[in-house]
């Protein structure tokens, strides 16, 4: 049996409606059914039913993993040591590729088959203020590290990006003492810049993300953030990378003055506020992780 270009990672936990409409978004890719298959990491929630996934075999090849829960970074290196494609692409189960996304990916590697590739990521829960706020963070980071005058890694979230099979084997794929979902894609970008290969933007590999936040896991994600912080520099610093890094006031006032900017939101002043929370909720986490380690 021909191996797949694509091994398409889909972690997942307990969110079983968020997985079929991942999985029917996959099942609408213009590729080549044959080109891809989808691996679905079960990372300690019960079985998944195989009723539910037989529903798209006839449209998608799944292979169905599972495991003890580990957390996410776990759960994708499962991912990556199963897979069968020469290429891995990554996303999550509460988002929905639009059907562009593995092409749109596949034309970037081959251009640059050694980069790793992040697409763009869209809130979809437009009457949703946290998941809009969670969102417009994001966009601000890339914005900022897209910019020609920043200099520093770029990153991208691992629920969007590509890069070749072997280059995620060869550093290890991600590193498990990120026991949160905060920092570890941050942390695979930078061993990945730090191993010399580029990182391409492909803003047309699109993914809809429908994250549901309320206040409560709004700041609980933004704690977390901050816990990952920590983690990401001290290891960085293990690995004499780089300094840790110490954003500037100008840092702060762009992202404050992000949601202001024409277009970016409905709820300007609404977004400067949660920004504004985020950040302390970050620098509350960094610190509570700081001293528990």
């Amino acid at each position: 049996m021909t191996s797949p270009r694509f091994s398409v990672i889909v972690p997942t936990r307990a969110r079983l409606p968020q997985l079929r409409r991942c999985l029917t978004a996959l099942a609408a890719q213009t590729v080549a059914r044959d080109d891809f298959e989808v691996v679905i990491v079960n990372d300690g929630s019960p079985p998944l039913p195989d009723v539910e996934l037989d529903a798209f075999r006839e449209r998608l090849t799944i292979r169905s993993i599972h495991q003890e829960w580990g957390g996410p970074a776990s759960a994708r290196n499962t991912g990556i040591r199963e897979a069968h494609g020469a290429f891995l692409a990554f996303t999550d189960d509460d988002c929905a590729p639009t059907p562009q996304w593995l092409a749109t990916l596949d034309e970037a590697l081959r251009a640059t088959p050694n980069a790793l590739v992040g697409g763009h990521v869209r809130n979809a829960l437009d009457d949703n203020v946290f998941s809009e706020a969670s969102q417009l963070l994001i966009d601000f980071l890339y914005d900022r590290f897209d910019s020609a005058a920043t200099r520093g890694p770029r990153f991208f979230t691992s629920n969007n990006f590509a890069g070749a099979t072997a280059s995620f084997r060869e550093i290890g794929g991600f590193d498990t003492t990120f026991r949160l979902p905060a920092g570890e894609d941050r942390d695979l970008t930078d061993r990945w810049q730090a191993a010399g290969w580029p990182h391409v933007y492909a803003r047309e590999a699109l993914v809809q993300h429908h994250h549901v936040m309320s206040f409560r896991s709004y700041t609980r994600q933004h704690l977390n953030y901050g816990r990952g912080a920590w983690t990401f520099h001290q290891a960085r610093a293990r690995r004499q990378t780089g300094v840790r890094e110490t954003e500037s006031p100008g840092f702060y006032a762009a992202l404050l003055g992000y949601p202001l900017q024409r277009g970016r939101t409905r709820r300007p002043v609404v977004q400067v506020a949660l920004l504004a929370w985020s950040q302390g909720a970050n620098a509350l986490g960094y610190f509570l992780e700081k001293l528990r380690s």
